[in-house]
């Protein structure tokens, strides 16, 4: 909100935190946007990952996104959130009360949904003229002026704007609604006695907690290289004194920014695919069995995180990363690492080892005290077994327990049966996996199929 601190600053949660206080701009400047984004691009075929499956640049993108979400007014801010700055599940509940209304079906707890070829859906957004039908008048699609009335047509009624933009989204959106409403199920036959309000309410509850025990257990697990593992506690941190409310940060949205991920074709449907025809493609959710295109994105590899590997489709919005960082004047890559307590770079071999990434760096900003966070964050190589650089992998590290682990549902005093019912903690007690939510939510293609975000042939260094 601004550079000083006030009680406003400190309340408003319609602006973004930050970690380190807004620095000008050097001089002579940066270079020009459309240099730095160069340094992003890949050339020629996408650099996989070791580790990393597609499914795993699907869930990183679906879950984070659902918190770290810049403002769409316009004309647009960078200081600015329209999050909810808790991991609450936005994408099939919606950001606001009178989104959640409109996609609850008011009977048994649970989310409206249609049936296409024996599987369940979310339902249309529009009708067949691409208009938007009355009782979704309160959700919203990103880029809506760009589609045409037929693409309209094809749009899924969701809790976010972004969810209809690609693929992965959907998948991920649809498996969690079916889930809501097969524990909505179970909790309705369990306690008759509750009303439609109750077993919704308990019924998200549960599933939150599934979400977090799958982002800390295999998420987080896959991130890390560690060779021990994370889990759940519900009471293992409550004196840290970082439990305090969320507040979602701006360097924080711009380090999920994972566009390196994406390889230049997807496999989804039975095709190798470009990135293009996989954005707003509902058709290939509803004409190919969810468990398949999981497994799809499960035996694919993912691009490796980093500079010179995001594929040109994603040029934009690597553009708009850009300018989002410099449009709140962040502080230079170095003062990053001092703070996440990394020795300041004193030259770029210092970063990555790949000689030709040293040269376009040298090229753009001279000297490593000149580079900026954004450009900074990517230019440095992975770690071994991890699939991130060092100061994202840290800096992950940390929201993981500094964000996932403060969440309501998981404070002493209300992780019980109280809340959960005991059907609920039960539920809760024995899930840990996406594979799991999966193969109890594809009646109409049972079989045993391959979810994950770790290569099944990957090895520890």
């Amino acid at each position: 909100m601004a550079e000083y601190t006030s009680w406003e600053s400190l309340t408003d949660r319609t602006y973004g935190g930050r970690h380190l206080p807004p620095k000008p701009l050097p001089d002579p400047p940066l270079p020009e946007v459309d240099a730095a984004a160069d340094l992003f691009m890949r050339r020629g075929e996408t650099i996989l990952c070791p580790k990393s499956t597609v499914a795993f640049a699907y869930f990183a993108q679906w879950f984070t996104d659902q918190f770290l979400r810049s403002d769409r007014s316009v004309p647009r801010d960078p200081r600015r959130t329209n999050s909810n700055h808790e991991i609450d599940l936005c994408a099939i509940y919606g950001l606001k009360p009178e989104n959640t209304r409109a996609l609850r079906s008011g009977e048994g707890g649970r989310l409206k949904s249609q049936t296409i070829g024996g599987a369940e859906h979310m339902p249309y957004l529009c009708d067949d003229d691409g208009r938007i039908k009355p009782e979704f008048a309160s959700l919203s699609v990103l880029r809506w002026d760009k589609l045409t009335p037929e693409e309209r047509s094809r749009l899924l009624a969701t809790g976010s704007d972004t969810t209809n933009t690609q693929l992965g989204f959907l998948m991920l959106n649809t498996l969690f609604l079916r889930e809501h409403n097969r524990i909505a199920g179970l909790l309705a036959d369990e306690y008759p006695g509750w009303d439609d309000d109750r077993v919704y309410a308990t019924a998200r509850n549960v599933l939150i907690v599934i979400l977090l025990k799958i982002v800390i257990g295999e998420y987080i697990n896959h991130i890390t290289p560690y060779h021990f593992k994370f889990f759940v506690d519900a009471e293992a941190f409550t004196n840290e004194r970082w439990y305090r409310n969320n507040w979602m940060s701006v360097e924080f949205n711009l380090l999920y920014r994972w566009h390196s991920l994406i390889p230049s074709r997807l496999r989804a449907g039975g095709e190798d695919r470009p990135i293009a025809a996989t954005l707003f493609a509902s058709e290939l959710l509803t004409g190919t069995p969810l468990a398949e295109l999981f497994q799809e994105a499960s035996l694919q590899r993912a691009g490796r995180v980093g500079l010179r590997n995001t594929d040109p489709e994603l040029r934009k919005t690597e553009v708009k990363s850009l300018q989002q960082a410099r449009g709140v004047m962040l502080a230079p890559f170095n003062d990053y690492r001092e703070l996440w307590r990394f020795p300041r770079a004193t030259e770029f071999d210092q970063l990555t080892g790949d000689g030709e990434t040293q040269a376009a760096l040298r090229e753009a900003y001279g000297t490593v005290e000149r580079l900026e966070f954004y450009t900074g964050l990517f230019s440095e190589d992975p770690r071994p077994n991890s699939v991130l650089p060092p100061v994202i992998g840290r800096m992950v590290g940390i929201d993981a327990f500094s964000q996932a682990l403060t969440n309501p549902l998981l404070a002493p005093r209300i992780f019980t049966e109280a809340t959960f019912s005991p059907l609920g903690m039960e539920v809760i007690r024995t899930t840990s996996s996406l594979s799991q939510v999966l193969h109890r939510n594809v009646p109409e293609s049972p079989g045993d199929y391959v979810v994950t975000m770790t290569r099944r042939d990957w090895r520890r260094e």
